[in-house]
C-alpha cells in the first residue's frame, strides 16, 4: 500500500476494529478511511465493488471475514471477475482474502476450506501459503497480479506457526511449488496445514529409515505440474494430503494428473487423506476426529513404505 496508491482494502470490520483476526490492525490509522473501507455486512456487495474498482484500474484487496461467507458472493466471482478479461480484454487485478479452515472449534459455518469450489473456474488464481515467509511473498505477488486471486489464509496457522520474515521487499512466483523437505522414498503432496502434518510425520519416518519428500503446492491454481511429476518420478510413491473434505477435493485432480502422466513410475497406489465428508463439527472432540492430523498422515506413510 505504501508502494502503490491504487491498492486499497475493503471488508467487514477491517478499519477501527482491525479485522476479526487483527490482520489489518493499524492500517486505517496509516492509510485513512478512503483506503481501508469498512463495508456493510454483504459479501456480494464487497466482491461486486472490488470487481468494479479493479476494472477501472484500482487494485482492491477484499476480505471475507470467514471464507465460508464467500458463497454469498459466488456469482460475482465466477461469472464476473473470473470471466471479464476473457470477454472484454480488460484485466481484473483484485485479491480476495479468505480466512479458512478448522482447528479453532468454529463449527460448520466458520471452518470451511472452499478452494475446491473455485478450482474448477478458469480465470481465477488460488494461493494457499503455509508459512509466514510464503504468506508475505505470495500476498505481494497476488496484489501485483493482473488477475483475480483468491488468497487462502488458514486461521489455525495465524497463531500456531511463527518464523522470521525478511523486512525487505520480495515476492514469490504464483504457480511455483516448493519442496519443504527433500526425500527419496515417498512424496507427500500438500498445502496449508497439511504441510506441517507432513513435515512432522516425515521426521518420524526418517527415524524409521524412510525419507519423505514434502511438496508444498503453495499455489493451487495454476498447479506446478512439473514439480509434482518430477517428485513422483523420483520417489515412486505418493500421498496427497489436504484438510478439505476428501470427496471432490483438489487431491483427486492431482491423483489423476499423476496417473495420466507418470503411471509407469509408481510403485504403489496413489493414496489420499482429507477430512470426512460431513459438515465441520463444533465439538472439539468431534472436530479432532473429523480433521486429518499428523498421526493419520504418519499411519498412511508407514503403509506406503511397507507396500
Amino acid at each position: 500500500m505504501r508502494r502503490d496508491s491504487s491498492v486499497f482494502l475493503l471488508g467487514e470490520d477491517i478499519g477501527a476494529y482491525g479485522g476479526a483476526f487483527k490482520v489489518t490492525k493499524g492500517f486505517v490509522e496509516e492509510f485513512g478511511e478512503e483506503r481501508v473501507i469498512d463495508t456493510i455486512l454483504g459479501e456480494a456487495a464487497i466482491l461486486g465493488a472490488a470487481s468494479g474498482a479493479a476494472l477501472v484500474g484500482m487494485r482492491p484487496v477484499a476480505e471475507m471475514q470467514f471464507a465460508d461467507f464467500v458463497a454469498s458472493g459466488f456469482n460475482q466471482l465466477v461469472n464476473i471477475s473470473a470471466k471479464f478479461h476473457y470477454r472484454n480484454f480488460v484485466p481484473v487485478p483484485m485479491v480476495v482474502r479468505l480466512p479458512s479452515g478448522g482447528g479453532i472449534h468454529g463449527g460448520p459455518f466458520h471452518s470451511s476450506n472452499p478452494e475446491a469450489w473455485f478450482f474448477h473456474v478458469p480465470g481465477l488464481k488460488i494461493v494457499a501459503p503455509s508459512t509466514p515467509y510464503d504468506a508475505k511473498g505470495l500476498i505481494k505477488a497476488a496484489i501485483r497480479d493482473n488477475n483475480p486471486v483468491l488468497y487462502l489464509e488458514h486461521k489455525y496457522l495465524y497463531r500456531h506457526v511463527k518464523s522470521e520474515v525478511p523486512k525487505e521487499d520480495y515476492s514469490i512466483q504464483i504457480g511455483k511449488a516448493d519442496i519443504k523437505r527433500e526425500g527419496s522414498d515417498i512424496t507427500a503432496i500438500t498445502y496449508h496445514t497439511g504441510v506441517h502434518w507432513c513435515l512432522e510425520a516425515a521426521a518420524t519416518m526418517a527415524e524409521q529409515g524412510f525419507e519423505v519428500e514434502v511438496l508444498d503446492l503453495r499455489t493451487l491454481q495454476p498447479l506446478d505440474k512439473d514439480t509434482i511429476l518430477n517428485s513422483v518420478k523420483k520417489t515412486g510413491k505418493v500421498l496427497i494430503v489436504h484438510e478439505d473434505s476428501l470427496t471432490g477435493g483438489i487431491g483427486g485432480e492431482i491423483a489423476a494428473l499423476i496417473s495420466e502422466h507418470v503411471f509407469e513410475y509408481l510403485d504403489a497406489p496413489i493414496k489420499r487423506i482429507g477430512a470426512l465428508d460431513v459438515p465441520v463439527p463444533y465439538a472439539p472432540t468431534l472436530e479432532e476426529f473429523f480433521l486429518p492430523n499428523t498421526k493419520k498422515v504418519l499411519s498412511e506413510l508407514q503403509n506406503l513404505a511397507a507396500y
